[in-house]
């Protein structure tokens, strides 16, 4: 799940706390820095489980429609399409994540008003209408009912986002918000794997894409922090008609992460770091920096390939 695009950013995220502080060690920006891989992680699984967490409260909507139906000798007859989808009843038999919830102690509890505002929505849905209208849905109409919850509905939750900041200080992590977007990408990637055979096994992406992702990540925080004060050097030289302390702070911490990563890691070609923090720069920092850090970047990269210090690979 944690490819190195995400890395990228941790590593950026890290420093900027980092710097922030007044723990400057190498040891402690290690143990921040796989915090925040846990805690994007534990994101992942935690809208996961959304789905039986807001299957279940619908459920306890159409009990109350029925004992309201009962006290007035009213008939009610409830429509279980959604109650009955067989998506949340596989989240909910994952024995993978039910066992990661449990021992992260990772519950719902404190973001309840993200479930009650989604299910409010959901119901006026034109799409939650076409699935409760269908005589009886399949598996597949399941599957691209909830990639539409998430996709539409979730992403542009501002109650979900809320109650996300509630849950980061209850449950102890940080990052959810900024992460929002991007593992709800994940989730419905994870959801686009199902079968309906799965059982208790369904095929949940590991915390990393592979090993080499998180001996990326702990080399380039390393590097970083070995090469501050050279790259500082570098980032003042380059700067034309511009003081280095007006540089934005986040903008600095990019240009320090992503030269790290142009001297550094010879095998990654140049083209794709350029490109990795360049959109860094456009997802975490002001309008413009992109272009200013792109400028400062490429005045540096011509600089050390005229002083023969840059050996690059060809993309």
């Amino acid at each position: 799940m944690i490819n190195r695009t995400l890395v990228r950013t941790k590593v950026v995220q890290t420093l900027f706390a980092q710097y922030s502080g007044s723990d400057h060690t190498a040891l402690s920006a290690r143990k921040t820095l796989l915090n925040k891989f846990s805690s994007t992680y534990s994101l992942y699984m935690m809208m996961l489980s959304f789905a039986d967490e807001l299957t279940t409260y619908a459920e306890t909507q159409i009990s109350e429609n029925q004992k309201r139906a009962a006290v007035l000798h009213q008939d009610y007859t409830a429509n279980r399409n959604f109650v009955n989808n067989r998506i949340a009843q596989q989240l909910f038999n994952n024995r993978r994540l039910r066992n990661y919830l449990e021992n992260e102690n990772l519950r719902w509890d404190t973001g309840m008003s993200a479930i009650e505002a989604t299910y409010k929505q959901l119901v006026n849905a034109p799409f939650y209408q076409d699935f409760m209208a269908l005589e009886a849905p399949t598996y597949e109409d399941e599957k691209t009912l909830w990639r539409k919850i998430y996709g539409s509905l979730l992403l542009e939750s501002e109650a979900l986002s809320f109650a996300l900041e509630e849950m980061e200080v209850a449950l102890d992590h940080e990052g959810w918000t900024i992460d929002m977007d991007m593992v709800i990408t994940y989730v419905i990637k994870t959801l686009k794997r199902f079968k309906e055979e799965y059982t208790d096994e369904l095929p949940l992406l590991e915390m990393f894409a592979s090993e080499a992702e998180l001996e990326f990540g702990k080399n380039l925080l390393q590097a970083s922090i070995d090469m501050t004060e050279e790259n500082k050097g570098l980032i003042a030289k380059s700067l034309q008609n511009w003081e280095a302390d007006r540089i934005a702070y986040m903008d600095h911490i990019i240009l320090l992460v992503a030269l790290a990563e142009i001297r550094r890691f010879n095998e990654i070609a140049l083209e794709i770091s350029m490109n990795e923090y360049i959109e860094i720069a456009k997802e975490y920092s002001s309008d413009k920096s992109y272009v200013f850090i792109n400028g400062v970047l490429n005045r540096i990269v011509n600089d050390l390939r005229a002083d023969n210090q840059l050996f690059k690979v060809k993309r």
